[in-house]
């Protein structure tokens, strides 16, 4: 079937747009992006380990905007990402469970029904 005049030159445009690979960002752009990112989190006040009062739970917010938890002897028994709002945390676990929790002062955080104080 042969396309002729404005209907075939929009015809090739969307098939061209379609059809074009994604653009990629250059590696140097991903790389400054990822170490930004890092920089932030490093310097942001909630970063460290936090303790329920009895040693059982302990959760380790790194640097890099992932977490690593404790529960009694199992060492990284959940382990995941991080994203800190305000005083809001949402968690996104590697095994695909979702949590939330908030600070409600410099060293307390309340997550998951647990009361978590900054070690």
């Amino acid at each position: 079937m042969t396309v002729h005049g404005k209907g075939h030159v929009l015809a090739c445009l969307i098939l061209e747009a379609f059809s074009a690979p994604p653009a990629q960002a250059s590696e140097s752009t991903v790389n400054s992006s990822n170490q930004v990112e890092e920089r932030q989190m490093t310097q942001h006040p909630y970063v460290g380990m936090w303790v329920t009062d009895d040693g059982r739970v302990r959760h380790e917010l790194l640097p890099d905007g992932r977490y690593d938890e404790a529960r009694g002897n199992r060492q990284s028994a959940y382990q995941g990402r991080y994203e800190v709002t305000g005083t809001h945390i949402e968690y996104w676990d590697d095994t695909g469970f979702t949590a939330d929790g908030d600070f409600v002062d410099e060293d307390t955080l309340h997550h998951g029904g647990m009361i978590l104080r900054r070690q």
